[in-house]
């Protein structure tokens, strides 16, 4: 199987260390991941404000960067989701016909990390040790877009040495949701600060997601809220062994 990942913008510019930690994964579960140096923005950005013309021509990167591949991994459900249901709005935006079969071939088999882990590789357990007190916060468009469901839980529940606690309002957005955040930020900041108040309801030392776009803004509140609970990506929590947990 022909493997590629995809890190996403934010992993690329603000947290390589995810990306790093996919492929330390993968590579232990026996999977040899390649990374296309093409790739760029998957466009999500310019769609979510309605500027699609301008997304054409990421979507063309897109599709020529990852041809060929038998899956493409990304430890974002945000741009999972932009690539599996966005890709195909744009293509036929565009009038390309070219473009759209590409598309409606690489798009189904782009994978959110936890999907990837589960459905194709078939494991929940990976062989991963992180001895913390641990909630999870399901991002919105990897519970909704993409409906990854309880895959990332499963995982979570098979590592070794978690203490894995329930999240009150785990459903309800962070209010990041992108320039969302920008655009309409007392209502954001108001939706973080209810997101925090249940995360350290928890009483957990570490919360965690699938997408390190929430993670920030989770974080930014946490932060000077002067709370001491961190957070950490899903794929670094994966990647954890004894011996070499994550910070």
């Amino acid at each position: 199987m022909r493997v590629a990942l995809m890190v996403t913008c934010i992993n690329d510019a603000l947290y390589p260390g995810t990306g790093q930690a996919v492929v330390r994964l993968l590579r232990r579960l026996g999977v040899d991941v390649d990374f296309p140096q093409a790739q760029t923005c998957c466009g999500q950005p310019m769609v979510n404000t309605g500027y699609l013309d301008e997304a054409v021509p990421l979507v063309r990167t897109f599709v020529d960067a990852f041809a060929g591949y038998d899956a493409v991994v990304t430890p974002s459900g945000s741009c999972a989701g932009s690539a599996r249901h966005q890709h195909s709005i744009v293509a036929r935006r565009s009038g390309d016909t070219s473009l759209e079969e590409a598309v409606a071939e690489i798009a189904p088999k782009v994978y959110e990390l936890s999907e990837f882990l589960v459905d194709v590789l078939g494991v929940t357990d990976v062989g991963a040790y992180f001895p913390h007190r641990v909630t999870y916060h399901p991002t919105c468009h990897s519970l909704r877009m993409l409906g990854v469901g309880d895959r990332p839980r499963r995982l979570l529940e098979a590592v070794r040495g978690i203490r894995l606690v329930d999240l009150p309002g785990a459903d309800q957005c962070c209010g990041f949701g992108g320039t969302f955040a920008v655009k309409n930020a007392d209502t954001s900041v108001a939706m973080g600060a209810d997101k925090a108040r249940h995360i350290r309801e928890t009483g957990a030392e570490v919360v965690v997601a699938g997408d390190n776009s929430c993670l920030t803004h989770i974080g930014g509140v946490l932060s000077r809220q002067r709370s001491g609970v961190r957070t950490v990506h899903l794929a670094e929590i994966l990647a954890s062994t004894e011996g070499a947990v994550a910070r």
